[in-house]
């Protein structure tokens, strides 16, 4: 366990001038913040406000007057729980963060949550809180910044030049996303990249070394970053010193530890992990002021800091207004760059429906084609004309049909399309978002369907966030057959449809797909999944298309006259109906065949009544767990699914095993549509 230092001779009492104002209006600030909620992590802010106030004052390109600047700095809090630490700054630094919402920390409907929150208050980044995905995530606004300055300057105008910034904890190391994230960061050498390592050993349940043996700078150093330290955390010099060599580094990231005391300054908490996750209490607090000789005002801002700041503000506002000019120069004599590369904002995806009409309205009903393969085509006709589109995949592009033209990113040269995001679905995800936050370009990434799983908490927060991240997963059933139970999902597709915000659309042929395709580019509000097939589909051809976009399914088989049963399924389970209802047809029992590659844009218009399945019981199937469907299913329909792990062997044996035929659809369209005749 770390022990507390003692307050230097020169630093007792008063502060004696505006950097140690400024670094203590952030400690009281945070202190008073969590001690007004109840709730709360002051030990962090605590600890970091001399590396937090160093950086904003001295290093981070930022104007408050405006945030969303495209060519600013980015500064990511990974370690989210010191919340307090970013409100602080972003108030005293002069952003629309009014003290009041300071003093509403943690309550209902403030802007100030427990934890940060993008797109909810002003100036934050990233939505971090779950440990590790802030490094992670600002991998990829470093990358997108690295990508987009290759594409967009040019010897006479320079309109992307920022660097990311990041201040993370021991928790956040300990998260394998960070070694994720790391090791590509690395690899890419992504120079304008600085991780501020708060290294204050300790954690909520003690010391960190309980659980953590490994020298985190040589892990860094190992994954070809830059390593510098800081012994002392209060020595404003040092940190200054140490920022602008990071700042002057351009061939690989920097990681930067920083020796702190958590919760320093509060006598007989600090050094402890009792300063990590509680208030401090009334009687810490006036033992604070005390010891830095502060007022009793809570929530005191000194007029020194105030008007420090406002300097600091003008300047930026002038140096914005200089890039500017500079980016109004380089639109006007580069008007094809400043259309595709909508600096700050995604690039809208203007010709898409253009691009993909051949692949979806024109299809014509003949053939089979794997739904990646179609997915692939469709990917590189929207790549043709959206240069802005970029991904890739975790080491699976030749798998899940996912490279398009335009070259690769490597080390020495971003302006490629193709990312080599590694086998770390984890870190591909958090990177994305990244990216995406980042404007200027739109990011997919692929892996197959049952690895999900690895990349659920960055996509959850893609959702949080409305990034519209394309997550291309592919081999998405039982019939993947031989590769056995591991690699067949079959919990997989319902656990995505149930992250609210997020698209899943899971199409039946090529024209779905395209159609999919066509609907994923539209969306910029929120993240969408494709969940598509290894095994060849028939195609189905291009009709009902309209009903997929507006209502989430589409019928590609109609009854001759009134049918006796509908059978509605997604992807490949639609042909298994198809072929279901001709045997059905030999027994003299019409079958309505619907495929519903959108199932909760179903559920809403069938809610809505906008749309309705024909009047018959209905059967229902999907090659995985059933609940979600049997929740929309009524008294009188079915379900057919797999509610139990999958089985090795070839894909349509295992299938037929688990009761995925088309006899045995039918025998269960036979009891169903008989039940209901009687």
């Amino acid at each position: 366990m770390s022990t507390a230092p003692s307050v230097p001779a020169e630093r007792a009492g008063q502060p004696a001038n505006t950097d140690e104002l400024g670094v203590a209006t952030l400690r009281f600030l945070a202190a008073e913040a969590v001690q007004a909620a109840n709730s709360g992590h002051p030990g962090l802010p605590l600890g970091t406000a001399p590396a937090a106030w160093t950086l904003w004052s001295r290093h981070l390109r930022h104007d408050p007057a405006a945030p969303d600047w495209a060519d600013r700095d980015r500064f990511v809090l990974s370690a989210g729980h010191g919340s307090m630490l970013l409100y602080g700054l972003l108030n005293v630094f002069g952003y629309d963060l009014p003290i009041e919402e300071l003093k509403n920390f943690r309550q209902l409907g403030s802007r100030t949550p427990g934890h940060p929150e993008f797109g909810h208050t002003v100036g934050v980044e990233t939505t971090t809180g779950p440990l590790g995905q802030g490094i992670a995530t600002a991998v990829g606004m470093a990358l997108a910044e690295r990508m987009l300055a290759a594409r967009c300057n040019t010897p006479e105008h320079t309109v992307v030049d920022h660097r990311t910034w990041v201040l993370a904890g021991d928790g956040d190391l300990m998260e394998g996303i960070s070694h994720e994230a790391a090791s590509l960061a690395g690899k890419l050498k992504l120079g304008r990249l600085t991780v501020i390592y708060d290294d204050n050993d300790i954690t909520i349940d003690g010391s960190a070394n309980q659980s953590c043996a490994d020298d985190a700078a040589a892990r860094f150093a190992a994954y070809g970053w830059r390593t510098l330290w800081v012994d002392d955390g209060n020595d404003i010099e040092a940190l200054d010193r140490a920022f602008a060599e990071a700042a002057a580094t351009e061939d690989r990231p920097t990681f930067i530890t920083v020796k702190t005391t958590i919760g320093y300054g509060a006598p007989g908490i600090e050094g402890t992990s009792k300063a990590h996750g509680s208030p401090l209490g009334n009687e810490t607090i006036a033992a604070m002021r005390e010891r830095f000789g502060w007022p009793d005002e809570a929530f005191h801002v000194p007029a020194e800091v105030r008007m420090a700041t406002a300097e600091r503000a003008a300047q930026a506002a002038k140096t914005r207004l200089d890039w500017t000019r500079t980016h109004d120069e380089w639109a006007a004599a580069n008007p094809e760059k400043a259309e595709a590369f909508t600096l700050g904002r995604i690039p809208v995806a203007t010709k898409a429906v253009e691009a993909l009409a051949p692949l979806a309205d024109e299809a014509v009903a003949e053939g089979r084609a794997a739904t990646r393969k179609a997915s692939g085509a469709a990917l590189n006709a929207l790549a043709a004309v959206y240069p802005a589109l970029v991904g890739g995949s975790a080491d699976l592009a030749s798998s899940t049909n996912t490279t398009i033209p335009g070259g690769e990113v490597t080390p020495d040269d971003a302006s490629g399309r193709t990312i080599h995001f590694g086998i770390r679905e984890h870190g591909m995800a958090a990177a994305m978002n990244g990216i995406s936050l980042h404007g200027g370009l739109r990011v997919f990434g692929s892996t197959f369907l049952v690895f999900a799983d690895y990349l659920r908490p960055a996509l959850r927060l893609a959702a949080l966030m409305k990034q519209p991240v394309v997550h291309i997963l592919t081999h998405d059933s039982i019939f993947v057959g031989e590769d056995g139970p591991t690699h067949q999902p079959v919990e997989q597709v319902e656990s995505l449809r149930i992250i609210p915000g997020v698209t899943v659309l899971r199409p039946a042929d090529s024209a779905e797909t395209a159609a999919a395709w066509g609907i994923a580019a539209a969306k910029l509000d929120g993240p969408t999944a494709l969940i598509l097939s290894r095994q060849d589909l028939p195609n189905l051809g291009g009709a009902g298309l309209d009903d997929v976009r507006a209502h989430g399914a589409r019928t590609v088989r109609a009854a001759k006259g009134e049918p006796a049963v509908v059978l509605a399924a997604s992807g490949s389970e639609v042909g298994l109906a198809l072929v279901a209802a001709e045997l059905l047809a030999d027994r003299g029992v019409e079958a309505t065949v619907v495929s519903v590659p959108w199932r909760e844009r179903l559920e809403a218009s069938l809610r809505e009544g906008t749309y309705s399945l024909p009047d018959a019981p209905t059967v229902f199937i999907e090659a995985g767990v059933t609940v979600g469907w049997r929740a929309i299913a009524g008294p009188r329909d079915a379900v057919i699914g797999i509610d139990r792990f999958g089985e090795s062997g070839p894909g349509h044996e295992v299938a037929d095993h688990l009761g995925l035929s088309a006899s045995a659809v039918a025998r269960v369209a036979l009891a169903t549509a008989g039940a209901e005749a009687d």
